[in-house]
């Protein structure tokens, strides 16, 4: 039995994660829930249904709740916050040297060296379901015998466009993602491929791999969720229908798998997977992140503030689709990126709010 804390229990991931639990109650139970409080209604059942196997649960909602209840005793945090609030919550759960269940990316790739410094080996477990794929595909070799990590990209709903063709994109048509049912910010960068962008960073933070050694390739059914090429010429993939549930499970209970955690592929059924080159010219933002993840320290927080400010201003009909990453580009080409060595938190957090300023300046929407 496995005492876990869910972050971001209302979001997407969290969803899931509960339902893993409901369906597992000998291997999970449920010790603390946070939300950031955009579903009050919903956050209140779940604290209702899951204090009945739990009377001590802690429950609470914002960024100060998820610190707390990070820092609790438990086996596994599943970090299901997304942004970068979700920096705090990593820190104090690698803090606490509880096993950490990592969906937020951005803590990841906002604290960069800060995070791994503070992780100690088996620690921090990716619940993405690229790079959970990658770390099950790892299990195959030494790190000596990769040759390079290659991650699958679905396209997004524009894939095949032309960057003229994406000049009158909606909201709407942005959110209407062919294979996955995610919230609505990740949706909008698988869009524009600045999730794959901060992905790729990502892969090099967790896995240790330079960033030519990992490729983007698009794969539109989201069947093969990322592959190891080996120097041999042998890739091992990791195969599922396009599901969060398998990398939400090995998360919770890694390194063990849970049986049934997802129907598998159907091998009885024709099956074909096709595989594209990224188109670089449409879709800029890979190697926008390449860049700002090669510059390291605060360049790649840079990013992905900026990003998350230029979405908002999309939702809200004030940005272009086609202006969101050369926004972002404007902005790391204008920050200065401090060196690494004595970065803290409040670097990181002092070059977040700068970003975010200086972004809603460029958009001519003062912060």
């Amino acid at each position: 039995m496995r005492d876990v804390a869910i972050l971001g229990s209302t979001g997407s991931i969290g969803t899931q994660a509960l339902d893993l639990v409901r369906a597992n109650p000998d291997r999970f139970r449920v010790v603390a829930l946070t939300a950031g409080g955009s579903n009050p209604e919903l956050f209140e059942q779940q604290v209702s249904e899951f204090a009945a196997t739990c009377p001590d649960l802690y429950s609470g909602l914002g960024e100060d709740a998820s610190v707390e209840a990070a820092s609790r005793p438990c086996d596994v945090v599943l970090n299901g916050i997304t942004g970068a609030v979700g920096l705090r919550p990593t820190l104090a759960a690698l803090d606490a040297g509880t096993t950490l269940a990592l969906a937020n990316k951005e803590s990841l790739i906002m604290g960069g060296p800060l995070v791994l410094e503070r992780a100690a080996p088996g620690q921090l477990v990716p619940v993405d379901s690229e790079h959970s794929a990658l770390a099950q595909c790892l299990r195959g070799g030494s790190p000596e015998e990769v040759r390079r990590l290659v991650l699958t990209a679905s396209g997004g709903p524009f894939r095949g466009r032309t960057r003229d063709e994406l000049t009158e994109v909606t909201p709407e048509q942005a959110m209407a993602h062919p294979t996955w049912d995610m919230g609505p910010v990740i949706t909008i960068n698988s869009a524009t491929l600045v999730n794959k962008g901060l992905e790729v960073i990502e892969a090099h933070l967790l896995f240790g791999i330079p960033f030519d050694r990992i490729e983007v390739v698009v794969h539109p059914t989201s069947v093969v969720h990322s592959m190891v090429e080996f120097v041999d010429g042998s890739t091992l993939v990791q195969a599922s229908p396009p599901t969060m549930l398998i990398p939400i499970a090995l998360g919770l209970s890694w390194p063990d798998r849970v049986p049934d955690a997802a129907p598998p592929v159907d091998w009885s059924r024709p099956e074909t997977w096709e595989f594209f080159p990224l188109d670089d010219e449409a879709f800029p933002a890979v190697s926008l992140a390449r860049r700002a993840g090669e510059r390291g320290a605060t360049a790649p927080a840079v990013y992905n503030a900026a990003n998350e400010v230029c979405v908002e201003e999309f939702r809200a009909g004030r940005l272009a689709f086609t202006d969101i990453v050369p926004t972002v580009d404007a902005v790391l080409a204008r920050h200065d990126v401090p060196s690494e060595d004595g970065l803290s938190v409040d670097d990181i957090l002092t070059a977040d709010a700068w970003a975010r300023t200086e972004t809603s300046t460029l958009i001519g929407r003062p912060a």
